[in-house]
């Protein structure tokens, strides 16, 4: 079955101290990027507060897609649509009001996504399919960057995109992304992936995009 890929870098793992000059090596040839926001309490890891993410989404050259691992995400994630991100993804772990949340982005201008951790059953939240944009199955534990990938997350990705069926809902995929895995991934249904190390470690960060997006086009057109 024919699908449409995108590639999206995680800057989780590129030099901060070089943002800007990095965020421009790979600006021309992906589809977003990724924007890893951690607050040190749902997971054990700190990135951005929400005004150093503001300064990064207002001057990104590439439309953000935001990935919110925060306590406390109704009233926030609001906010990151507002300024500007084209894509929210809260984590159904710590929304209280996930349909409302969901909703809430979409009417602040930006997509909507539902984050799943590794241990969360997807089938739990089939109801709130008609609210999402856009589904992130994480194939890691969140919180660091560089983990291994975990291709018993597969089956989640399997089920999701039967959930998904034929609505047009992006099914992303987070943790492990590279040369090697991306296959495994695409068969297993997803379209969307973040991919951070694989990326921001190569010599030529640009063209391992464009590597991963022309072999996962390739297989997921045969």
């Amino acid at each position: 079955m024919s699908r449409d890929i995108r590639i999206t870098p995680s800057i989780l793992n590129a030099d901060f101290s070089q943002l800007n000059a990095e965020i421009e090596r790979i600006a021309k040839v992906s589809d977003l990027l990724h924007l890893d926001v951690m607050d040190d309490i749902f997971v054990p890891n700190f990135t951005f507060d929400f005004e150093a993410a503001s300064s990064i989404i207002t001057s990104s050259v590439l439309p953000v897609d935001a990935h919110l691992m925060v306590a406390e995400v109704d009233g926030i994630a609001v906010q990151y649509a507002e300024i500007g991100c084209a894509s929210v993804t809260i984590h159904a772990e710590a929304t209280r009001n996930i349909p409302q949340t969901l909703k809430n982005i979409r009417k602040a201008g930006a997509r909507s996504s539902l984050g799943i951790k590794p241990m969360t059953d997807i089938t739990q939240y089939e109801s709130v399919v008609d609210d999402v944009d856009m589904f992130l199955i994480m194939t890691v534990e969140p919180g660091f960057g560089g983990q291994s990938f975990m291709e018993d997350m597969m089956d989640k990705v399997r089920r999701t995109r039967q959930i998904i069926g034929d609505r047009p809902i992006w099914l992303q995929v987070d943790g492990g992304i590279s040369m090697k895995t991306i296959e495994i991934a695409l068969d297993a249904g997803a379209d969307t992936f973040v991919v951070g190390s694989a990326v921001f470690n190569a010599p030529d960060p640009a063209a391992m995009v464009v590597s991963l997006r022309e072999f996962a086009t390739t297989r997921g057109n045969k």
